[in-house]
């Protein structure tokens, strides 16, 4: 499997003063659709496309109910979901309060056979 790059130039933003440097950035060849997903799967299996697209539609509700409840999602060799949050600190453990969190963000861990999968990629420039 191949993934394409292209060349970005990109300064240190903590350092403006140092020589701007070039790095190979991934870019994307396109957008796939849930839609899109559920007729490429439907193709593998013996479910059709539109079942498939229900436990997907289902599955895209039930994971963020599953994080806000607390809980890591995990899905199996594909990886696992949790949140993470950002927040202003206090001085004593009395003084935190939830008001501190200043935002929340979904995090994904790969799983054994996706990290194989991307272990194998090879790359090439754009």
């Amino acid at each position: 499997m191949t993934v394409k790059y292209n060349v970005v130039e990109r300064g240190n933003p903590a350092n403006p003063s140092v020589p701007r440097k070039f790095y190979p950035s991934v870019t994307s060849s396109g957008r796939k659709s849930l839609r899109q997903l559920a007729a490429q799967i439907s193709q593998m299996s013996t479910v059709s496309s539109t079942d498939t697209m229900a436990v997907l539609e289902a599955l895209l509700t039930v994971i963020p109910q599953e994080l806000v409840a607390g809980n890591v999602v995990e899905l199996g060799d594909f990886g696992n979901f949790w949140l993470k949050n950002e927040a202003d600190g206090a001085a004593t453990a009395e003084e935190v309060r939830a008001s501190q969190i200043t935002n929340l963000l979904p995090r994904f861990n790969a799983g054994k056979e996706f990290k194989k999968v991307l272990a194998t990629v090879e790359y090439e420039k754009a």
